[in-house]
């Protein structure tokens, strides 16, 4: 054998014990998923973080996706959660979110953001010009503070996710002369859940956050701590251990519409003694009304339901649209609590893949002072004029605005989820 031959076989044989070793060390490594667990970690040092990075990019090269060296060397995960860090990567380097790679990054599936991406990459795909990332600026609020103005919180993480929606919403709010502010230390969008609900006398009642829905291990990294929430934006409120979301909390003068839920969100009350301690701790006459099956809204929540038009009246979805057990238990509920109801516009709009939207949905408007925001969707079989028409026709004294909500609505909820409104401005 000649001296070349020889040296070819040790190089092969080289290059075939690098690939092993190579092989070998990629399967010592940590899973991806404690890499993020580590990311997300306050101790991490930035140095460590974007050491980080860099290994979870080379792991996402096998799957013909890159994290760029400016976001790398950029990175710095401000006490994020580690699925506000994976939306983020996901976002600012065009990753599109598969479910291979939601399971390799985070350990299961992330449909609802998912769903979100793929909308938002298909509605930026059909403009002609799109900005590169442009860097989110935390819109400010014009008018000035008053004692006894209601104020609206925004959580800051719908300035940073939902920029351009946020700024309509906000631009609208100064266009009336309301003050508006947003929530730091929060972990997701949805404040009206989580933050305290406030009483006729003006007292903070902060509930157990703790929702049936938000259980799974996947939603641990989103669920906002409310007593982090409150010490950091300076709030005192009354804490009180019974699980409700403020967003079941459908509140008028001294009455508050409550759906159900509550009673399984809350196994180990006795019923009667619940909706008593309810009513004290609210200062109001709790009125129950039937939730709809998980399978039809899995929040059970109130507020998509129905709202107050005066201390005798509701709105509600069109209950001869509804399925017919619910009319008849929806308007038993309302009678029995004497109120009278008026039936609004909705429509039922069908997204492959996505059940969980909040499309055709009007009722969850926005309602502050002698304003009211309400969502118009624009999509096929829209009843957008209907519900404009009603509303004005309901509160010819308020001022209407509409707004185009939709990719906040497309992950699950509108302006009455993602606003907290609040009299006597708590926060300092």
């Amino acid at each position: 054998m000649g001296i070349e031959s020889t040296l070819s076989i040790i190089a092969s044989v080289l290059a075939i014990g690098g690939a092993i070793w190579g092989g070998y060390k990629l399967v010592k490594q940590k899973p991806l998923t404690a890499l993020m667990t580590e990311l997300a970690d306050k101790n991490t040092s930035i140095k460590r973080q974007h050491r980080i990075l860099s290994i979870i990019d080379k792991r996402l090269m096998l799957s013909s996706q890159h994290i760029s060296s400016t976001y790398i060397n950029g990175f710095h995960s401000n006490g994020r959660s580690k699925l506000a860090i994976f939306y983020d990567i996901c976002n600012e380097n065009h990753i599109e979110p598969t479910t291979e790679i939601c399971k390799l990054l985070l350990g299961s599936d992330e449909k609802k953001f998912r769903n979100e991406w793929a909308t938002r990459h298909l509605k930026t795909n059909s403009k002609v010009t799109t900005p590169a990332h442009p860097e989110t600026k935390i819109p400010n609020t014009a008018a000035k503070d008053k004692k006894g103005t209601e104020i609206v919180y925004l959580s800051a993480i719908l300035a940073k996710q939902y920029a351009e929606t946020c700024k309509r919403l906000t631009d609208i709010l100064n266009k009336h002369n309301i003050p508006f502010a947003f929530l730091e230390g929060t972990k997701d969008i949805w404040c009206r859940d989580y933050m305290p609900v406030q009483t006729p006398s003006g007292k903070l009642i902060q509930f157990k956050y703790d929702p049936s829905y938000l259980r799974a291990p996947e939603y641990s990294d989103s669920r906002s701590d409310v007593r982090h929430v409150d010490k950091v934006n300076g709030i005192n409120p009354i804490f009180s251990g019974i699980n409700l979301d403020g967003g079941n909390v459908v509140m008028l003068g001294n009455k508050a519409i409550i759906t159900d839920r509550v009673f399984s969100e809350n196994p180990d009350w006795d019923k009667e003694k619940l909706i008593n301690e309810l009513s004290t701790l609210l200062e109001c006459e709790i009125i129950i009304i039937p939730a709809y099956k998980p399978e039809y809204d899995y929040t059970g929540h109130a507020d998509g339901m129905i709202r107050f038009v005066d201390s005798n009246t509701v709105l509600v979805n069109n209950l001869d649209q509804d399925l017919k057990y619910m009319k008849v238990a929806i308007s038993k509920a309302l009678e029995k609590a004497n109120l009278k109801y008026i039936n609004f516009p909705w429509f039922e709009h069908k997204i492959k893949g996505n059940n969980e939207h909040a499309i055709g949905i009007y009722l969850n408007y926005l309602e502050v002072g002698n304003l009211i925001v309400m969502p118009v969707f624009g999509v096929p079989g829209n009843t957008d004029a209907e519900a404009i028409a009603k509303l004005k026709e309901v509160f010819p004294n308020k001022n209407i605005e509409t707004i185009d909500y939709n990719d906040v609505a497309l992950t699950g909820g509108i302006l009455n989820c993602t606003t907290w409104v609040v009299r006597k401005i708590p926060l300092m």
